[in-house]
């Protein structure tokens, strides 16, 4: 599975963006969809997951009620919705997908594949 991430951009707060992550491969509609960010001298973290179906998800508390996630099989993609958004949002963005049809991880180790990255910027 092959992931590319697109959508990032200079926002101002309070603004929304959406990001879309396509994958190739006929098995995308069987895995875990994932959202990850890094900001410069931090960490990797969880920021959404989304089951294979789209019936489950799972939110970082720093974005819940912002933050959308969703997929469209059909379409190989799945799209983050943010909304909101705050100066601490801005970080690279990545996506990336786990074999599990729901895992609900949210530790980077416990995916299989990753996406590029998308720059996110939100300005105060």
């Amino acid at each position: 599975v092959q992931l590319q991430a697109y959508g990032g951009g200079l926002v101002q707060a309070g603004g929304s963006l959406r990001l879309s992550c396509a994958a190739s491969g006929r098995t995308f509609s069987m895995y875990t969809m994932g959202w990850f960010r890094q900001a410069p001298g931090k960490e990797r973290e969880f920021v959404a997951a989304i089951s294979w179906s789209g019936g489950s998800t799972a939110y970082a508390d720093s974005v819940r009620g912002r933050f959308t996630l969703s997929r469209d099989n059909a379409k190989n993609t799945v799209y983050l919705q943010m909304t909101s958004l705050k100066p601490e949002d801005t970080a690279v963005y990545y996506c990336a997908a786990d074999r599990d049809p729901w895992s609900g991880r949210i530790y980077p180790r416990g995916y299989d594949y990753w996406g590029q990255g998308t720059q996110v910027t939100v300005s105060s």
